[in-house]
């Protein structure tokens, strides 16, 4: 009994919170556009299937709590059901006003805008925790400088130094130790050109990244490129940084950049044979990981809740209908066209697009019960 109440709130309880304010966010963004943009709006659902609670505003919008905790929508006047799929027989008997005030029946560029603003509000959402949690916590950096090479890593067989200081990689400056990490990470396998300073002269060297497994402090396996460097705190110099108000939201902004490129590096990864898929997690995962950070404080889950949301925003700019970036495709589609697609052929891709998003939720959810019982 103990064993499941803990459970239950260290890990179902913090995956919750965080799930739900990440859902709502994107679906306010959702909300505010659309209404902005003159389209009704009948439902605004935090959860799927049976309600449990709710009321209704003044503009005909129930507001709910439904029972299953993994996801939200909003559904607009004249949708077919949570996805936005358009109910083309009861457009054709709405009348032109009723339809003005559907979604389907909005300028190109309305819907656009609705549809993007989920995503959108998800990456703001990012850069606003990121930004509040430099502004005051600031963060330790240390300078890219190698004070210790291990034995037959990819920087020894590279050539690699102790004193080395990294200056760039591929061409691109770096300026802390963790930006090196961040980089080298993510590129296992792939030839990296380091550019270092020894002894007051600048030199490139090639490294390929070895792809290995470590363990982080709560037992987990996480694959990634490793060269085998180590700095300390003399060399690094390592140091306590604070930010003001603007520097704070530029550096939100940096780290919510690199998360998004990072994550289409990973993608690359799997598609290349870089790295397993074995990586891919879903909701047990997620509150695996949100019980863990929890424990280490309310910073830990903030950070981890500006990292979800930008997994979130990415996830529904998939070009894949039922989500947000099939709808965006449509769009493109019908821009080029002049006209949108007909009702079957979209009802044939949304049919396809769920197949495919249930796919990758069982996928991932095999890979989060292997993980546990591994």
């Amino acid at each position: 009994m103990l064993a499941t109440a803990g459970f239950i709130t260290g890990y179902i309880i913090p995956f919750i919170l965080v799930l739900s304010l990440l859902v709502f966010v994107h679906e306010m963004g959702h909300y505010l556009v659309g209404r902005w943009s003159g389209i009704r709006v009948t439902a605004f659902s935090i959860g799927f299937g049976p309600e449990l609670f709710g009321f209704t505003d003044g503009h005909g919008t129930r507001w709910k709590l439904s029972l299953i905790p993994l996801g939200g929508y909003v559904k607009f006047y004249g949708d077919e059901d949570a996805a936005s799929r358009p109910g083309h027989e009861r457009l054709d008997a709405m009348t032109e006003a009723e339809r003005a005030e559907t979604l389907a029946g909005a300028a190109l560029w309305k819907r656009a805008a609705t549809v993007a603003a989920g995503p959108v509000a998800n990456f703001l959402l990012a850069i606003a925790i990121f930004a509040v949690l430099f502004g005051v916590y600031g963060r330790m950096i240390a300078d890219p400088v190698v004070s210790e090479v291990r034995p037959d890593s990819a920087a020894a067989e590279a050539g690699l130094q102790p004193g080395d200081r990294l200056m760039a990689l591929d061409g691109s400056k770096i300026r802390t130790f963790d930006d090196v990490r961040r980089y080298v990470s993510v590129r296992p396998e792939a030839r990296i050109i380091v550019t270092i300073e020894r002894g007051g002269k600048e030199m490139d060297v090639p490294v390929v990244p070895r792809r290995s497994e470590i363990t982080d402090q709560f037992g987990n396996k996480i694959e990634m490129g490793l060269i085998g460097i180590v700095t300390n705190e003399q060399s690094g110099n390592f140091r306590h940084v604070t930010y003001t108000p603007v520097q704070a939201v530029h550096q939100g902004v940096i780290e919510t950049g690199q998360i998004i490129s990072g994550t289409f590096r990973y993608i690359g990864n799997l598609v290349t044979g870089r790295m397993k898929a074995d990586q891919l997690g879903g909701p047990v995962r997620v509150a695996q990981a949100s019980g863990q950070m929890a424990t280490l404080g309310i910073a830990a889950v903030i950070q981890l809740a500006a990292v979800l949301s930008v997994s979130i925003g990415l996830l529904n700019l998939m070009p894949v209908p039922v989500l947000d970036g099939g709808h965006l495709l449509f769009y493109a589609i019908e821009a080029v066209r002049g006209k949108p697609l007909g009702a079957g052929a979209q009802e044939v891709a949304f049919r396809i697009g769920l197949a495919m998003v249930l796919s990758l939720m069982v996928f991932a959810t095999w890979n989060d019960i292997s993980n546990l019982i591994g």
